[in-house]
């Protein structure tokens, strides 16, 4: 197995991480990243079959010992189905399906539409940053509103759930995982005091459903939490980082002012995803592409690398709005899967509204610097996004 020695925090490895890719798809199936010292996967057929490996899954069956100012965050995320596998996840997702349903997010949509027309027709006149104005605002709103958390602790809520991400972030220092364990406990807290004012006045949210889950004795208090926190952190961060990827995509590439259409979107997905890596562990000892893999091993599956496999994907590095009207592959930028994003059908909403609303509204949309990617990885998303709406 070939050996890579690429620092995830080296300035143009962030800026640009597809080369990396391309020469680990190169070395075959499987190369190891010393950086993290664990295989890797950047091809869209070995990803795409780890994802659905039910011998591979998100629980460390060995996992290490874990220092003490992490207990915060981990009394979280240890009851979150994103960190669950079969039974547990098989029955966290069922429960939670029950109140995040397709039609409940449908009957949304309508409001999602609103939300975005109204943000684009109040951007500034100059200079202004995309991110700011328009994606952050738009993509934490939709699952506040969704959840039914009031719309001035939006704010505090953006603040909580930037802390807890570091926690899986390279690089990250004992400083970050101390402020995303109390970021967790004060984030659990509050969730708390909105539980007591729903239980009190039940409302149609998902709160309001996932408590009533709870009080069948479906779903744990600690799993509602934790629930509750995993739809917010998820339902926005990667919503903001695809948002300004696509749109910047766009305009480098001159495309914008295409007609937003359901294949541009899944481009978007495709082409700059905001997650590049997740992290497997092996269920049991197994050896898969001559690898041997004991019990709790992991592997790295690099979803920029899979998105960008020529063997799928046609001229790769090009931006094509046209290219999911034929037979590519779903991009897995969404996963696959058991773990396949439960709200994949919102995000791929969101991007249609947004996208569509900014186009309509700002025909002539530009970039007023290059954007730069924020300094970290395996997220995946510019720091801002500096347009002005042009003439």
């Amino acid at each position: 197995m070939q050996r890579f020695d690429q620092s995830p925090t080296d300035p143009d490895f962030i800026q640009n991480p597809y080369p990396f890719y391309e020469s680990v798809r190169a070395a075959g199936p499987l190369a190891w990243w010393d950086a993290y010292d664990l295989p890797v996967a950047a091809g869209y057929d070995a990803v795409n079959a780890f994802f659905r490996d039910r011998r591979f899954g998100r629980e460390n069956p060995a996992p290490p010992p874990r220092p003490p100012h992490q207990a915060a965050f981990w009394a979280v995320e240890d009851h979150s189905m994103l960190e669950a596998d079969p039974p547990r996840h098989t029955r966290l997702r069922a429960q939670v399906a029950r109140a995040f349903t397709s039609r409940q997010i449908q009957a949304r949509s309508f409001a999602i539409r609103d939300l975005a027309e109204d943000l684009a027709a109040r951007m500034p006149d100059g200079p202004f940053d995309l991110l700011a104005h328009v994606a952050r605002p738009f993509s934490v709103r939709i699952i506040a509103t969704m959840l039914g958390v009031p719309e001035e602790e939006d704010g505090q809520l953006l603040a909580w759930s930037k802390a807890m991400v570091t926690m899986y972030q390279a690089g990250r220092t004992v400083a970050d995982e101390e402020r995303a364990a109390k970021a967790a406990g004060a984030f659990s807290a509050r969730l708390d005091r909105i539980f007591a004012a729903r239980r009190a006045d039940p409302q149609d949210d998902l709160i309001t459903r996932l408590l009533r889950i709870s009080e069948e004795g479906d779903l744990s208090a600690a799993e509602v939490t934790a629930t509750c926190i995993l739809l917010l952190n998820a339902g926005h961060e990667a919503t903001i980082h695809t948002l300004g990827n696509g749109v910047a995509g766009l305009l480098r590439t001159g495309l914008w002012g295409m007609p937003v259409t359901l294949s541009l979107v899944e481009e978007v997905l495709r082409h700059d995803p905001p997650l590049h890596m997740f992290v497997r562990h092996a269920r049991e000892d197994l050896v898969v592409h001559g690898q041997a893999f004991k019990t709790g091993d992991r592997i790295g599956l690099l979803i920029g690398g899979a998105n960008r496999d020529p063997l799928r994907y046609a001229d790769p590095a090009r931006f094509d709005p046209n290219r999911f009207d034929g037979e590519a592959p779903v991009a897995l930028s969404l996963g696959a899967g058991i773990h396949f994003c439960l709200g994949a059908q919102l995000a791929r909403l969101e991007l249609f509204e947004m996208l569509r609303a900014l186009a309509e509204a700002a025909p002539s949309l530009t970039l007023v610097e290059p954007p730069t990617y924020a300094d970290i990885y395996h997220f995946h998303g510019l720091e801002r996004v500096m347009v002005t709406k042009g003439g």
